[in-house]
């Protein structure tokens, strides 16, 4: 029986990209603060887990990689997130660009930026 996309598609546990840390402690207590709970995998791996969601930090930093690498979480009600992050004070205590608080973007979503430790 020759399988097809759709087949193998809901076969699928989870899909998760590897995060590139330049400071990996840090990194983990900046997830933290935004929500995020750690699972460790190893000492230079952690799942870091938001409801069922969740990606793979690790301890590896590739300065080229990680000024392209983007994360796009959608949420269901950005008026609820953005107070806590801006709460967060992420600038001040990470030493990160201020997050940039949630706007219309020209292809109709209302978008906030978050940038962590890595850039």
């Amino acid at each position: 029986m020759i399988q097809t996309a759709t087949d193998l598609g809901n076969s699928v546990i989870a899909l998760r990209p590897f995060v590139p840390a330049k400071n990996f402690p840090v990194s983990k207590r900046f997830y933290a603060d935004l929500g995020f709970r750690a699972e460790p995998l190893g000492a230079s791996l952690v799942e870091m887990h938001l409801g069922s969601y969740s990606f793979l930090l690790q301890d590896y930093f590739v300065q080229a990689w990680a000024e392209n690498f983007m994360l796009h979480m959608l949420v269901s009600d950005l008026d609820r997130w953005w107070p806590h992050i801006a709460a967060l004070d992420l600038a001040a205590r990470y030493g990160v660009q201020p997050p940039r608080a949630p706007k219309r973007e020209s292809w109709g979503l209302d978008v906030a930026y978050v940038f962590d430790p890595a850039g």
